[in-house]
């Protein structure tokens, strides 16, 4: 049995400014004191030191929101110290701060680092603060922001100052949400429920992650309901949700405290697989032994020998109220202002602050002696808390066997069987890069049917004669939000997201919370290194006419060109080939999003090998004609698009008109660079040059809508006299695929009625007159439909 000086337990029971400890805490604490392997002294000693540096970072945060500069003396601060206008998510990070310390004094009792990740990105302040205090800042705060006055002042006056250099860049290494700049922090957090449906999919073996969530995005994002359906001791770290439970939203109650409080989410938690206990949210003593004890639990489960799923997962609920420790606590002012008026001119808000502040206080020798208890890490030989593993992920380079390229003379094959043969390689020829496939449903409609037999449905109960499997490593959910969780959080193996492209819509928060952040550290010098992850949209638009116009929506590949294309890539592979050797680039990358728009229908071999991979390389490629004494260029963006164009471009040549089509595999590599980083990704003039002729009448055929793939390929448009779009112009139904593109007027024929106002030749002279009333309205569109080449 441990020994402790009895003196040590009563200095910790006596709290510290609003922290008290309740009964149930003092037990736990007791007899995690009493437990092997834990030195009992050391314990009470830390979490002592972990009152004292909870109540200083809740001071520090209420200056952060308030004040411009802060007083370690304690004195009150004089109406000038005010800011003009405050700022902050003060309850929220209230709320962080003893669940963050309470993570801390977890890893120092342990001597482990463990990961944490933050849903509530709004609560940054309490992170910032902490790491202040403890010294453990990022390499762009160090020197800025310390534990001294000056440092501490520094971090309450740049704290939303909206500071903006020269160059239209943050001028402070410090935002709103948690950011590359925040020590340790992984995602923004700024979209309530993503960290809910990815927490579970981000340790390896031999991990263990904390995962903060709030009870708001517990009701925003069901999906994390399903931590017990994923979660295996087998292929994943410990994982453990620990939900801030303070009753609030912005403007209203959460539906938890509506419907009965914790107990009513005990029970709900417990029906889903969970296996949730109650604590202190107001003490970081609960919130340690909380963290050890969920950590205990998930290695007994692992321990046993005869396990079965779905596992009991713990899910601690840290009960508290919104900005405790502060004036307004528990009211909706406390999401953000809480003391209801500004300081820097309200007298009575002023003195509300004060004394709040001096309940908070820690003189500065108080904090130094903390902070020696706490911030262990170098004692202990283990990384300091801002180095967690998934902060560092860098897997290592995949193994990328050479497709299967298919050769001239083949039949028509169709890109997603090549992509779903080649994937599976991919999967075989790393075995320590553990995979993941992200489903929101019909993986084997997709043509995915090799990835779905080798990799499998992830289930808790297994099925006979069903491509299913307790390990399996497709994620599948009619919950588009939570199977591309799956994937994104992963960052230390290989993934694939695979949905219809209409559908995927509902993927594009998650997506461009991923894509934003990771450019963030790019602009920050701190380059990503997890290998990038391909999102393929597939049973597309075009193809996908028998369904209706709810299923007929190019939205997400216009959303993601509209983000840095360095960053977020889209591609448009046109045949087998092609669309292997973007899936190849996508994975030979790091830290991007490439969305791949890949048809699932047999098409015919435009690229070899060689030209495929050029083709990707270069974002463009001819497939037909010379640049040299050509008339007209032809830009095909899509499979169904370079189809049509060829059909437009034979007819034009029998009519002996010199056409050049050009398919492009990437428009992002083409656009009007924003930025040093994106320009490094985009062609320059000379290549630019080189694949679009500068004057050249010029018409651009799309699988996207024509108006923003136009405007993103400005450097390609010589005016309208001579440049010309064509594309999805949100007209469909319950069509065949001629039928669609003929309603959206991108049919061949449309394209040489488009071409004749270019060129100023006469569309008569080109199209029968059968075909010319069909393009004109007054003809059967049929007429059209028939002409092949």
């Amino acid at each position: 049995m441990n020994r402790t000086n009895t003196a040590t337990p009563r200095i910790w029971q006596q709290g510290y400014g609003p922290i008290r400890h309740s009964n149930e805490t003092i037990e736990r604490v007791a007899a995690l004191a009493a437990s092997d392997g834990v030195d009992g002294e050391a314990l009470y000693r830390i979490l002592a030191a972990a009152d004292r540096l909870t109540s200083a970072a809740m001071w520090t945060v209420a200056h952060m929101t308030y004040a411009h500069r802060v007083d370690l003396s304690g004195a009150p601060l004089p109406a000038d110290a005010f800011k003009t206008t405050p700022e902050g998510h003060t309850g929220g990070s209230l709320n962080m701060v003893p669940a963050f310390v309470g993570y801390l004094a977890a890893n120092a009792i342990t001597a482990r680092t463990r990961s944490w990740m933050m849903g509530q990105g709004h609560s940054v302040a309490a992170i910032e603060a902490v790491n202040a205090l403890t010294g453990d800042v990022s390499p762009a705060q160090r020197g800025r922001y310390d534990r001294s006055e000056k440092g501490l002042s520094q971090l309450a006056a740049d704290f939303y100052s909206y500071a903006i250099d020269a160059d239209g860049k943050a001028a402070v290494p410090l935002g709103s949400h948690a950011g590359p700049n925040t020590a340790g922090a992984i995602s923004e957090g700024g979209y309530l429920g993503f960290a809910e449906v990815q927490y579970v999919h981000a340790p390896l073996p031999g991990e263990s992650l904390v995962a903060f969530l709030s009870d708001g995005a517990f009701e925003e994002q069901r999906g994390s309901d399903w931590t017990p359906r994923w979660w295996r001791a087998e292929d994943t770290g410990h994982a453990i949700p620990v939900m801030i439970l303070n009753g609030r939203r912005i403007e209203e109650r959460v539906q938890i405290a509506q419907q009965g409080g914790a107990d009513w989410l005990v029970d709900h938690l417990k029906l889903n697989g969970f296996d949730p206990f109650i604590i202190d949210g107001r003490d970081p003593a609960a919130f340690a032994c909380a963290i050890i004890e969920a950590e205990r639990r998930l290695e007994r489960f692992a321990a046993e020998p005869t396990r079965s799923y779905p596992a009991p997962i713990p899910y601690v609920i840290a009960e508290t109220i919104k900005g405790f420790g502060f004036p307004g606590a528990d009211t909706n002012a406390a999401h953000n202002l809480p003391l209801g008026g500004n300081p820097a001119h309200d007298e009575r808000a002023r003195n509300a602050f004060n004394e709040a502040a001096q309940a908070l206080f820690v003189s500065a020798e108080q904090i130094e002696s903390a902070v020696a208890e706490i911030a262990v890490y170098g004692k202990q030989s283990r990384e300091p808390e801002s180095r967690h593993a998934l902060a560092l992920r860098n897997p290592a380079a995949p193994i990328l066997p050479e497709p299967d390229w298919t050769v001239a003379g083949d039949p028509p094959d169709c890109a997603m069987h090549a992509l779903d043969r080649w994937f599976v390689r991919v999967v075989d020829a790393n075995p320590t890069l553990r995979p993941r496939v992200g489903n929101p449903d019909e993986l084997r409609s997709n043509h995915m049917g090799a990835t779905l037999e080798r990799l499998r449905h992830r289930v808790n109960t297994s099925d006979a004669g069903v491509p299913d499997a307790i390990g399996g490593a497709v994620i599948t959910a009619l919950n588009e939000e939570a199977v591309a969780g799956a994937a994104l959080a992963n960052k230390g193996g290989v993934n694939l997201i695979v949905s219809y492209e209409a559908f995927a819509m509902k993927m594009l928060g998650g997506v461009r919370q991923e894509i934003v952040f990771a450019r963030r550290q790019r602009e920050a010098g701190q380059e990503p290194r997890w290998i990038s992850v391909p999102l393929v949209v597939t049973s597309h638009t075009w193809e996908n006419a028998k369904n209706e116009q709810s299923h007929q929506d190019p939205t997400i590949g216009e959303a993601l060109l509209g983000e840095m294309s360095d960053t977020s890539r889209v591609l448009f592979p046109v045949d087998a080939n092609s669309a292997m050797a973007a899936l190849k680039s996508i994975y030979s990358g790091r830290g991007q999003v490439g969305c791949l728009i890949v048809s699932k229908r047999d098409m015919p071999h435009r690229f070899d090998a060689e030209a495929a991979e050029r083709f990707v390389t270069d974002g463009a490629a001819h497939v037909q004609g010379e640049a040299e004494g050509a008339e007209l260029q032809i830009v095909a963006i899509g499979a169904y698009q370079l189809e049509e164009a060829l059909k437009a471009a034979h007819r034009l040549a029998v009519h002996g008109h010199q056409i050049l089509v050009t398919a492009m595999s990437e428009p992002g590599r083409f656009r009007t660079p924003r930025d040093p980083i994106e320009a490094a990704f985009t062609a320059n003039a000379e290549q630019l040059a080189a694949l679009f002729p500068p004057g050249m009448p010029r018409l651009i055929v799309s699988h996207t809508r024509p108006e923003p793939i136009l405007g993103l390929l400005r450097r390609l448009d010589s005016g309208p006299q001579i440049t010309a779009a064509r594309g999805y112009i949100s007209r469909g139904g319950t069509l065949d695929v001629s039928g669609m593109l003929f309603a959206n007027r991108c049919s061949w024929a449309h394209l040489i009625d488009a071409a004749s106002s270019l060129t100023g030749w006469r569309s008569l002279d080109l199209l029968a007159p059968a075909e010319r009333d069909a393009v004109e309205g007054r003809g059967h569109p049929g007429d059209i439909a028939a002409f092949n080449i």
